[in-house]
Formats: structure tokens, C-alpha cells, sequence
């Protein structure tokens, strides 16, 4: 028949092995050896009396272990009883003594004394037995003969033959020695019920009874009964109460058979089975009672504790107070009330049975408000007056004024301020200790405050990164900065220095030239203009770039020898000329490096031709050493080797027409100063 799972899973449980047992015929009691052992049973029950333990004068035999059999003791066909049968494990324990002359003398002592270490051993072992409402104590005497006595060694076991008792009872049996050398053997067994034995036709009261089996489908339950057709039985479905009254409202007697004492079994087979008790603890509920009291509602009986524990907001599991709080053992239906002088919305109950937490409720929360962020402190009272204190964070209980790196530890001295100027709230008191809560409102503002001002250091911070790292961007976007400086030749040589900066341009670098700015030079004169541009070049981290010719070449020679041409030898816009006497000085002392590069064209000057101060810094012939040349003006966050000779192409191609028209005989070429888009006044 169907029902329910959650009813039938309250009273009833998992149904037991079915065990077949050993058949003994005849009422007598017997016992056996292992082999080497010889042993006897004394005749009828011994009084037990195990007596006080006493030493051994040498190797004596003592029980180690104890074994139990269930078999069955019949009488007839049909007509048996259950019996235990038990073994005892025997051992050697103790040494010989060793003679008083032979340790004072140290030699061999008199033969006579080596004959007890060769004797034999024999012991009385004492078995004592309670079944309610029997009891019985037998006594088996054991001898082993000396091939076998080892000190420290098993030498093998007795069993006897046997215990009779009832279906379903606890039996317990003690093992010891007479005299006793050390503490008796102890054994507690439940024996099993007409369930877990194929004893059905055997054994008369299991015949009295129908059999039950009791199988889960989900969330149904179904029982099954086993009856013969000569049998007249009864079955009560109900509630297992143990503590409390039976709940009446379901309990039901189907039929019970009219005998005035008829022979009756109680079934529960889902006393262990997890399911009957998750669906108990979905059952069970913990109830708010003001003002402080709580109630565990359950419908029926539970193994439980409880206890308080505090819940910090956001900071992981519920902190159990045990201590200083015990831990209060529960009744069910029962209102309930911690020993608190104030509730707090942190504090909550937990409710754990056999160690593992079922229920936990912050019962107070909904009449003292949410969660509030309170240190929670623990006093400990010890003996004249020693106090110490803690707080309970996730870690633990962290002692206050201690070097740990956690909250409680930096805010110690603030905390015990606030708790001696009367801030903090008593929660509990008694002559062991005392619990506090503390409010941390105001060190949270500190610290959200600090971690504003952080917050605004670390974006002034990322806007000046920002600023630095546009103004690199532009930067770098516009190129860096090359002076070209050269002799103005002939035309032919001003349109190849034209091209070279036009193709420069297009790198990119920021070029000048005064190709380009003929009215500064014109207005500042060739010295004032050089001066001006080369100290944005330098400040800027750009270079200057010397491009020789055989004319420039002539003009550092005459400065090397005469300290400077006449005045008026050249053009009013020959800066070269006007910034030898500045290009000169940063060569001779040594401060070119870094500042300066030179460069002339392929077909137009030796290498040789140079001055050898001027070969101080790289030298670059064009269009020959073009990538080299760009990869030094634009410095190490140029682009990647390929991309640098992408460029080179481009600049090659640009000055190659120029520098044709330069290497052409004279007379070949047109004589025009015409330089494209480029030539004029830049400014």
C-alpha cells in the first residue's frame, strides 16, 4: 500500500542483511583449541569475580582480543534457540626473571634455573556474559606447551560454545584471567531481530509474526507483509516520540490479534536512512519569539543543539560564540532563550545535529533591523581581576594591541578606547566574560575617505601619464628634429640639399634648412638664425646634420688654418659659413657626439676628402647609406628595420634625379633654379 515517503520515512528505516546461521544440536556447552592448545570447561556456571590486578611473576598467559558468532542452539527440528559463540585470543605476556647472582656476578648462571623457562604455560580464562534478563560466567582452563611460549607472541585462541539469547537484545562480555594481570576484555554487541536471520522456521517467536519489507520509489513508500494463512496479526503506523507525548493526530491500529499478550516487533527502517532526515530538517523551522526567545518547530523529536553565532555583513560564514557561550541541547516545540542582556541584528542561532549545521537563522534582524558592520569583542575574566579582550573577525579571535595585519589589530587602541568611554554595546555578562559590540561607522568614513583621496591622487596621476604620453605622441607624430646645414655650391647642389630636406619631410622629421627660411635669415642674419635653430634642434633631442662638398670642405679647411675666412667672402645667406664658428667649438671640445651627424653624396666627394675632426661622429654616404642615415636622425623609436627600408627607398627615389643632374658634365643640364614645390621661403 502507497503512502506518503515523508510520514512513513519519520517512523521507519533501511532494511537489515539477512544473515544464515551455524545449527548446533544438543543443550551441551562445549570449547576448543587451536591446535597445540589443549583446554577444558569446567562444569556449570563460576561466580564472577575479576579481583584486583596483581603482577606476573614471569610469562603467564593473558586474552588479547574477543570475537562473537551468532548460531543457533536447536532442540528439535523446528525448535531453536540463539546462541553466541565466542573466541578469545590468547598471548604471552611477561619475561622471566632473571637470576639475582647471574646480574651482580655477569656469568653463566647455574644450569638448574634454565628448566621454569621450558616449562609449559597454563592459565584460567574467565568468560562473563549479560543479556537481560540472564547472566553467566564460565571458566575454561588453557595450557600451552613450552615449544610455543614467546614472550610478546600469540599463541592462539579458545572458543566456546555458547551464550544463549533473546532476538533484538543488547549483549555485553568480559574476558579475563584468574589471577588477573592486567584489565579485563570488554565486547558490547545488538543482536539482530527475526528480520536479519533466516530463521523463520526455526526459531518459534519469528514464526509468530508476519514479515515486513518496506521499499522507496521516490517519494512514495511501500510496505509489503509476508503472511501465511494461519496467522492473525496487527499493524500500527506512528510517530517513534521519544521525547514528549505520541502525536495523536496520526496514528493508526489496523488489527491487533485479540490474545491478552500476544508477541509483537517494532519496525524502523529509516532511522538511519539520509533521506528520512534531510526531509525531517525541510520540515523543521526556528520561529522568532520576542524579545529575545526562538522555538525549533519540527513534528517530531530530534537530536540537536544549539548555539549563538555572530554574522558579520559580507564576511563569509556565521562565527559560533561557544565559548563562551555553551551550547544548549534542544527540545523541540519548546520556546527557548540565550542568557543576552540586549539582542543585536548580527546575532543568529545555529542549530547542528551530530556535528553538521541544519538550520541557521539571524532571528532578530527583522525587529533590530539589517546587518550592521560592529566589531564583536570577547572578554575573558581571569583571577584578580585580569581582563583580556579579542575580536572576533573571519581568522579568528584576534587578540587586541597584537601585530597581526587584520582590522581588529590596527583599530586595537581605538576600540578599547570606545569601549571604556561607553560606546559599545554589552551583549552578554557573566563572572567568565563578556561580549561587546562595537559601532565601526567612523572608521569606515576614515577610510572611505582615504580611499577618495587615493582614488584622486591616482587620477591626477593617470591624467599627467596622459598629458606625457600625448605630448610623446605628438612628438612623435610630427618627427624629430634635423638642421640641415651645408655650402651652397652651385644651383645644381642647392636643388639636391632641396630634395634631400623635401624627402626628409615625408619620413617624417621636422627639417630646416635656410633654403627655406630666407626672410629670418634675411631679418635675424645667417648667425643669429643658426644659433636660434640650433638650440631648438638640441633641446629638442634632433640632430644637426653637416652635408659636406667639396665647397663646404674648402671652408673647413679655411677655418682650421686661418681661424675664419675673410669677412664678406660669401653670400649674405651662407649660414654654413656663419655657423662654422659655433660648429667648430663642439668638435674641438669634444661635445659633437650625439649633437651631430655628417653626410655627403655619392659621386660628389671622396670619403677621404672629410677633415678628420669632423670624423668624430657617423659620416654617411648618400644614397649608399641611406637606411643608416634615417635610422640615426630618427633615434632608437624609429620603425622596425623593414619599415626603415621602405623609407630609404622613397628618399633614394626622390634624390635620384638631383643627383644625376649634379654628376652631369657641365653645359648638359639646364641651368634654371627652379626646385619644385619645395624651393622658396618655407616660413
Amino acid at each position: 500500500m502507497p503512502m506518503p515517503w515523508f510520514l512513513l520515512s519519520l517512523a521507519l528505516g533501511r532494511s537489515p542483511v539477512v544473515l544464515s546461521l551455524e545449527r548446533l544440536e544438543g543443550l551441551q556447552d562445549a570449547a576448543r583449541c587451536s591446535p597445540g592448545l589443549s583446554c577444558h570447561l569446567w562444569d556449570g556456571d563460576v561466580v564472577c569475580l575479576p579481583g584486583s590486578i596483581v603482577s606476573a611473576p614471569g610469562p603467564v598467559l593473558v586474552p588479547t582480543s574477543l570475537q562473537t558468532e551468532l548460531v543457533r542452539r536447536c532442540y528439535q527440528e523446528t525448535d531453536c534457540d540463539l546462541c553466541v559463540r565466542v573466541a578469545v585470543h590468547l598471548a604471552v605476556h611477561g619475561h622471566w626473571e632473571k637470576p639475582e647472582d647471574e646480574e651482580k656476578l655477569g656469568r653463566a648462571a647455574d644450569p638448574e634455573p634454565e628448566e621454569p623457562r621450558n616449562a609449559s604455560l597454563q592459565a584460567q580464562v574467565v568468560l562473563s556474559f549479560q543479556a537481560y534478563p540472564t547472566a553467566r560466567c564460565v571458566l575454561l582452563e588453557v595450557q600451552v606447551p613450552a615449544a610455543l611460549v614467546q614472550p610478546g607472541q600469540s599463541v592462539g585462541s579458545v572458543v566456546f560454545d555458547c551464550f544463549e539469547a533473546a532476538l533484538g537484545t543488547e549483549v555485553q562480555i568480559w574476558s579475563y584471567t584468574q589471577p588477573r594481570y592486567q584489565k579485563e576484555l570488554n565486547l558490547t554487541r545488538q543482536l539482530p531481530d527475526c528480520r536479519g536471520l533466516e530463521v523463520q522456521d526455526s526459531i518459534q517467536s519469528c514464526r509468530a509474526l508476519p514479515w515486513l519489507s518496506v521499499t522507496a520509489d521516490g517519494d512514495n513508500v511501500h510496505l509489503v507483509l509476508d503472511v501465511s494463512e494461519e496467522q492473525s496479526f496487527g499493524l500500527s503506523l506512528y510517530w517513534n516520540q521519544v521525547q514528549g507525548p505520541v502525536k495523536p493526530w496520526w496514528h493508526r491500529n489496523l488489527v491487533w490479534p485479540l490474545e491478552p499478550d500476544s508477541v509483537r516487533t517494532s519496525i524502523c527502517p529509516f532511522t538511519e536512512d539520509p533521506r528520512a532526515h534531510r526531509n525531517l530538517w525541510r520540515a523543521a523551522r526556528l520561529q522568532l519569539l520576542p524579545p529575545r526567545g526562538w522555538r525549533l518547530d519540527a513534528p517530531c523529536s530530534l537530536h540537536a543543539q544549539a548555539t549563538l553565532c555572530w554574522q558579520a555583513p559580507g564576511r563569509g560564514p556565521c562565527q559560533p560564540l561557544v565559548p563562551p557561550l555553551p551550547r544548549e541541547n534542544v527540545t523541540v516545540n519548546m520556546a527557548l532563550e540565550f542568557p543576552l542582556l540586549k539582542g543585536h541584528p548580527n546575532l543568529c542561532v545555529q542549530v547542528s545535529s551530530w556535528e553538521k549545521l541544519q538550520l541557521q537563522e539571524c532571528l532578530w534582524a527583522d525587529s533590530l533591523g539589517p546587518l550592521k558592520d560592529d566589531m564583536l569583542l570577547v572578554e575573558a575574566r581571569g583571577p584578580q581581576d585580569n581582563r583580556s579582550f579579542c575580536a572576533l573577525e573571519p581568522s579568528g579571535c584576534t587578540p587586541l594591541l597584537s601585530r597581526a595585519s587584520t582590522r581588529a589589530a590596527r583599530l586595537g587602541e581605538q576600540l578599547l578606547q570606545d569601549l571604556h568611554s561607553g560606546q559599545c554595546l554589552q551583549l552578554w555578562d557573566d563572572d567568565l566574560g563578556a561580549l561587546w559590540a562595537c559601532p565601526m561607522d567612523k572608521y569606515i568614513h576614515q577610510r572611505w575617505v582615504l580611499v577618495w583621496l587615493a582614488c584622486l591622487l591616482f587620477a591626477a596621476a593617470l591624467f599627467l601619464l596622459f598629458l606625457l604620453k600625448k605630448d610623446h605622441v605628438k612628438t612623435a607624430a610630427r618627427g624629430r628634429a634635423a638642421l640641415l646645414l651645408y655650402s651652397a655650391d652651385d644651383a645644381g647642389f642647392e636643388r639636391l640639399v632641396g630634395a634631400l630636406a623635401s624627402a626628409l619631410c615625408q619620413v617624417p622629421l621636422r627639417v630646416a634648412v635656410d633654403l627655406w627660411s630666407r626672410r629670418e635669415l634675411s631679418a635675424q642674419g645667417p648667425l643669429a638664425w643658426f644659433h636660434a635653430q640650433r638650440r631648438r634642434t638640441v633641446q629638442e633631442g634632433g640632430l644637426v646634420v653637416l652635408i659636406f662638398s667639396p665647397g663646404a670642405v674648402a671652408l673647413c679647411r679655411e677655418w682650421l688654418q686661418d681661424a675664419g675666412p675673410a669677412p664678406g667672402a660669401h653670400g649674405p645667406h651662407d649660414a654654413f659659413a656663419a655657423s662654422l664658428s659655433c660648429v667648430l667649438p663642439d668638435f674641438l671640445q669634444g661635445r659633437a657626439p650625439g649633437r651631430y651627424v655628417g653626410a655627403y653624396f655619392d659621386g660628389l666627394l671622396h670619403a677621404d676628402a672629410v677633415p678628420a675632426l669632423f670624423r668624430a661622429v657617423p659620416v654617411f654616404p648618400l644614397p649608399s647609406q641611406l637606411p643608416a642615415f634615417l635610422g640615426s636622425l630618427q633615434g632608437p623609436r624609429g620603425p622596425r628595420p623593414g619599415r626603415l627600408g621602405e623609407r630609404a627607398e622613397q628618399v633614394a627615389r626622390a634624390l635620384q634625379p638631383a643627383l644625376d643632374s649634379c654628376l652631369r658634365p657641365p653645359g648638359t643640364a639646364g641651368m634654371g633654379r627652379g626646385m619644385g614645390p619645395e624651393a622658396g621661403d618655407r616660413t
